[in-house]
């Protein structure tokens, strides 16, 4: 089999970059991020092409960088995206693209009014937020206001990238509070609501983890969180039903999120859940529908009237150790049960 030897010299944007090397190529097409599906190089690129940007010399990066502050939109779009690919293929390139000072040009082209090199800005970012190392830098440069600008006002795919950009930042528990003080989350609480099947995902990604701070679930639940999640919890044939449960479960422990859940129709969905999702689903379900009962009188006869009874009893012998545990806590604490009919007795006082 005859090995293809390099090509001397890459051409571009009329500059040329000699002594071009293979030895740092990337075994994989793609690298393990699974946010950016943009797709990879363009049908029309040669090999020499795919050759450049795997091994990525220093000067071209240093180019990239300054093309990323030209006056033309066509070289700023063309240097965006280079190194939105570079950053998405190869992952050790990340933290060289962010060394060579692209963070903060990118940045600002995430502000631009130009659809696609805003789209591209966003991109790159996100393909470079998946470096730990690059996380705290994106954040110290101001990125994280212009992608919520772009989760406002870009189309769907910045939208649904920079709602993977924000969760990918808000993996640093310093960074919720920020993430979740720039009005960022009534705008993922829009686009779990209205955008399309990932857009939905990646808005209900960045919510579980922004949730996990408390100032963050009170803004989630006051933007009207719930109804979206129980739409989604609603349709089993979704794949979204786990995420939105998972949701849900930090949601309802804030004030005011237990009764947006059930104002919502949250109630029926989650004894459908306990009777017929999968074992994960029905332990989050019994889970929620115990925090649902733990205050309120009238939300366990609510609980009982929609039929929860017989499956949590259900449950309780024949799920896993955590289930059962969660379900007959539920039932020691709250309810008397006849368990050989599955009838409810009565609520214990509390």
């Amino acid at each position: 089999m005859e090995v293809e030897s390099s090509p001397a010299a890459y051409n571009y944007m009329s500059r040329t970059f000699n002594h071009l090397s293979a030895t740092e190529a990337s075994s994989s097409a793609f690298s393990d991020c699974n946010s950016d599906r943009s797709g990879d190089f363009p049908a029309a690129s040669s090999q020499s092409r795919q050759l450049w940007l795997s091994c990525t010399p220093d000067d071209l990066l240093r180019q990239l960088v300054s093309d990323l502050d030209s006056p033309s939109i066509e070289e700023q779009k063309q240097a965006a995206m280079e190194i939105r690919l570079l950053a998405k293929n190869k992952p050790e390139n990340r933290l060289r693209i962010a060394r060579a000072g692209a963070i903060g040009p990118l940045t600002s082209i995430i502000s631009s009014a130009d659809p696609q090199l805003q789209e591209y800005g966003v991109t790159a970012i996100l393909n470079l937020s998946l470096c730990d190392e690059n996380k705290e830098l994106i954040v110290s440069s101001g990125a994280i206001k212009p992608l919520v600008r772009a989760l406002r006002n870009g189309n769907p795919t910045a939208k649904e990238n920079a709602a993977c950009a924000l969760f990918r930042l808000s993996q640093l528990d310093e960074h919720k509070v920020v993430i979740g003080r720039s009005g960022a989350i009534p705008l993922l609480v829009d686009l779990l609501e209205s955008g399309g099947f990932r857009g939905k995902k990646d808005a209900s990604t960045a919510l579980f983890s922004l949730c996990s701070l408390r100032e963050n679930k009170v803004k989630a639940v006051q933007a009207g969180i719930m109804k979206p999640l129980v739409e989604s919890m609603a349709d089993l044939r979704s794949n979204m039903v786990d995420k939105s449960a998972c949701v849900v479960n930090l949601g309802v422990g804030v004030e005011g999120g237990r009764a947006a859940l059930v104002e919502e129709g949250g109630i029926p969905v989650l004894v459908e859940l306990v009777e017929v999702g999968t074992q994960r689903q029905k332990e989050i379900a019994a889970a929620i529908l115990l925090q649902l009962c733990e205050e309120s009188v009238v939300h366990r006869t609510l609980v009982a009237r929609e039929g929860a009874i017989p499956p949590l009893v259900a449950l309780s012998q024949s799920g896993t150790s955590r289930a059962k545990n969660k379900v007959r806590f539920f039932f020691s604490s709250f309810l008397l049960i006849d368990c050989r009919n599955n009838i409810l007795v009565s609520f214990k006082k509390q």
